[in-house]
């Protein structure tokens, strides 16, 4: 089969080479892929997360060809889009029945494919926050993929979302997903928050934390900065308000979550945010392009398909 490989001499450390076609153990349905999707930090660190010619990608929707022996899971011919650590951006997948959700006939392979780790991040990261309707909540990084979906479900959980971004530009059209502020770094916010969703890391995780109210949670998410983050606890001590701070972990099973965000996409109430959109074999360019910022959302590759259609955002 053909796959995306990770190869440490090629543009963006990803090479198309024919690879041996994954076999799935019991509890695992086979896929013939047809849409995946590119997710920052998986690229960032692919050549500390994964070793030469190994498959990466999180993010696959397409068909089952087989169904799990054990008998779980979706029968052949059903259509859906699934979330594992490693081996989706491939033609084949195996992956376990309890990660993956039905795609209706509905919903674009591509759309689907964009959810997984970023749709599910986002919506585990809300959840561990607790409720968060009518409490200000602030998204570090929000124009990016986790940041786009948790912008949208925080909104719907009737949060005052503050979307905070690197540029006027890249802040674009948050608003109209469900932003009440839309700042670019975090001088402008003096109020409280109750809620931050940090995916930036570095000073600004410092900045973001310093805003927290009494009772109020910060989840580190990503590191897009690359940069180590140092806090003076003692001036939060000294402050006095009761905080905490924790590293976010994304947890199985993901298939009940990928079910939830399927039926928003169905219904509309989630926009996947595609910002570029083409042919697996431009792989690297659109990798190239994320890690540059130059995507605003989610990068979505067709498997296999001859057509492209590039929308960037800058």
């Amino acid at each position: 089969m053909r796959a995306l490989v990770h190869d440490p001499a090629a543009p963006a450390g990803l090479r198309l080479a024919d690879t041996e076609p994954p076999v799935a153990t019991d509890a695992q349905a086979l896929v013939d892929v047809q849409a995946v999707s590119l997710n920052f930090g998986e690229l960032a660190y692919l050549d500390q997360q994964r070793r030469p010619g190994e498959v990466p990608g999180c993010d696959a929707a397409g068909i089952v060809v087989r169904q799990a022996a054990d008998g779980s899971g979706p029968p052949v011919g059903t259509r859906v889009v699934s979330f594992d650590f490693r081996g989706g951006w491939a033609e084949l997948r195996a992956v376990d029945t309890a990660d993956l959700a039905v795609v209706p006939e509905s919903v674009d392979f591509g759309a689907a494919s964009a959810l997984p780790a970023a749709g599910v991040t986002a919506l585990q990261a809300l959840r561990r926050l607790g409720p968060v309707d009518d409490r200000r909540v602030l998204i570090t990084g929000a124009s990016g993929g986790v940041g786009r979906f948790a912008v949208q479900l925080a909104a719907l959980g009737g949060a005052h979302v503050i979307a905070s971004v690197g540029s006027p530009a890249r802040g674009e059209g948050l608003d109209e997903l469900g932003a009440a502020e839309v700042v670019v770094g975090l001088g402008s916010v003096t109020e409280p928050v109750f809620g931050l969703l940090d995916n930036v890391g570095g000073r600004q995780l410092a900045e973001g934390f310093a805003l927290l109210g009494d009772g109020g949670v910060a989840l580190s998410i990503g590191q897009a900065s690359r940069e180590p983050t140092t806090i003076d606890f003692e001036r939060e001590r000294v402050r006095g308000s009761d905080k905490r701070l924790e590293p976010f972990i994304v947890r199985q099973p993901f298939g009940p979550d990928l079910t939830h965000l399927i039926d928003l996409l169905a219904e509309s109430r989630l926009d996947p945010q595609i910002g570029w959109r083409s042919s697996w074999d431009r792989a690297s360019e659109a990798a190239d392009a994320l890690l540059r910022r130059r995507v605003a959302g989610k990068a979505v590759l067709d498997i296999g398909s001859t057509t492209t259609q590039v929308m960037h955002s800058p």
